[in-house]
């Protein structure tokens, strides 16, 4: 069998201890890393490091690479445009790139009404600006987002998320009128409740918080994940997000998707709000939108998007060149290679694996996701379903030494999630998953002695 992954010295290596030490000298501790190394190549779904080490990479930079690193058709794109320009300003002198973006997003976000794009250049930044157009169209002030969410780190969008380590604390005081509605995580569903009756209650306790929380008439945007990222993969029942979206109809409440990381292919579909038949009024990307480049963008209703005044919106490197035509391109490998069909087989595979995997340790407590968007919750044991995050952690470590890039998530961290790009081979994704279940193996303990 051919053999992807690589380790040829200990992590870090020579060359990464050095580049390791002066990071540390230069670099605020507070930017976190994962491995103990430096890239120095990526292509598809592999990266080598600056010591010759290879990685499957099951990460990819956090959900930023569904097509791949440096898919030649995002390199060309790059490359041709450096040669032309590399930024003029769209508010200074316009390039048709923001436009020709602009148009396709339009066209595949979901519903058939009139729709005008604003390109940013982070998903937190498009997330503030879809809080500022949400403002000044309802001329109201609340924001309310879930449990579990997150949505950036900026002051605005820090406010929005839930997880107060290592995202929030310290940082106060928060943005003002930002409010947590309760969100389903259907595997910790108190016991002795079905699964349809948890929905139904879960869906009344949103009710209560217009009740309790704040008044429906005060809030302008009610701001969701399909399926919550840094949460751990939770994925809400159909039902759940219609009742919602409803309950924002009836009260003239703009539905914010979030598809930062949900969006362009990870869970099979353009958009993961699709899964639940729903129309948003204002959508937020970022990440695999770009392919690795800075560039995001919020997609509304027309009227909506119209609500701000000229020199309201912007900013001076908003819509850049280079991250346009890395998203126009990013976008036709989607279509051409077929991806979303491609990340629903990747969600099979991994689904199976784990599921055979589950039979014999007691530590994988559930296996959930949309499409290739997959996590697997870790816990000392799935009786009393108690989260085992040093266990995620030794694995998640165990498994990086042994070549492959993967990455933890969830609220009590004890979440492995699964964003390896979609260009992966059959090959590359067979050896990346028998890497983890030795990880898992080794440092568990079977279900039956």
């Amino acid at each position: 069998m051919t053999t992807h992954a690589s380790i040829q010295t200990q992590l870090p290596g020579p060359k990464a201890g050095e580049l390791l030490e002066r990071r540390h000298n230069i670099v605020p501790n507070a930017v976190s890393y994962g491995i103990p190394t430096f890239a120095a190549k990526a292509e598809g779904a592999k990266v080598t490091d600056v010591d010759g080490n290879t990685f499957i990479d099951f990460a990819g930079a956090i959900g930023t690479i569904n097509v791949g690193h440096c898919h030649p058709t995002v390199k060309a794109a790059l490359h041709d445009q450096v040669d032309q320009y590399i930024h003029t300003g769209f508010n200074v002198m316009m390039y048709e790139p923001y436009i020709e973006l602009a148009e396709k997003l339009a066209a595949l976000a979901p519903g058939l009404h009139d729709k005008k794009v604003l390109l940013q250049n982070s998903g937190a930044e498009a997330v503030e600006n879809a809080v500022k157009i949400a403002r000044k169209h309802t001329g109201r002030q609340a924001v309310v987002t879930f449990e579990n969410g997150f949505h950036g780190r900026t002051l605005m969008t820090m406010s929005m998320t839930s997880k107060v380590k290592p995202y929030k604390f310290g940082f106060g005081p928060f943005a003002p009128e930002v409010y947590k509605a309760p969100f389903p995580y259907p595997y910790r569903k108190p016991e002795g409740m079905t699964e349809e009756e948890y929905n139904l209650f879960m869906i009344e306790e949103f009710k209560k918080f217009l009740l309790t929380e704040v008044a429906p008439e005060s809030i302008a945007a009610v701001v969701m994940e399909p399926v919550q990222g840094e949460g751990g993969f939770i994925v809400p029942e159909k039902s759940f997000v219609q009742a919602v979206k409803g309950l924002c109809e009836e009260h003239g409440i703009l539905f914010v998707a979030d598809e930062i990381q949900t969006g362009f292919g990870r869970t099979g579909k353009y958009f993961a709000i699709d899964h639940y038949e729903v129309t948003p009024d204002l959508i937020t990307v970022s990440k695999s939108l770009g392919a690795g480049t800075p560039i995001s963008g919020v997609i509304g209703r027309q009227e909506v998007m119209d609500a701000a005044g000229a020199g309201e919106l912007g900013g001076t490197y908003s819509g850049n060149p280079l991250g346009c035509r890395a998203a126009i391109a990013a976008i036709e490998v989607i279509e051409s290679e077929g991806l979303n069909e491609r990340a629903v087989h990747i969600g099979n595979v991994v689904k199976d694996r784990f599921h055979q995997l589950s039979e014999d340790l007691d530590c994988i407590g559930e296996i959930r996701g949309l499409g290739a968007m997959v996590a697997v919750e870790i816990v000392e044991d799935r009786d009393t379903k108690a989260p085992d995050k040093l266990l995620t952690q030794k694995i998640i470590s165990e498994a990086q030494h042994a070549g492959l890039l993967v990455l933890g998530a969830g609220l009590y961290g004890n979440v492995i999630r699964f964003l390896m790009p979609l260009v992966i081979t059959e090959e590359e994704l067979d050896e990346g998953l028998s890497i983890l279940e030795t990880a898992i193996k080794s440092c568990s303990t079977p279900q039956h002695v």
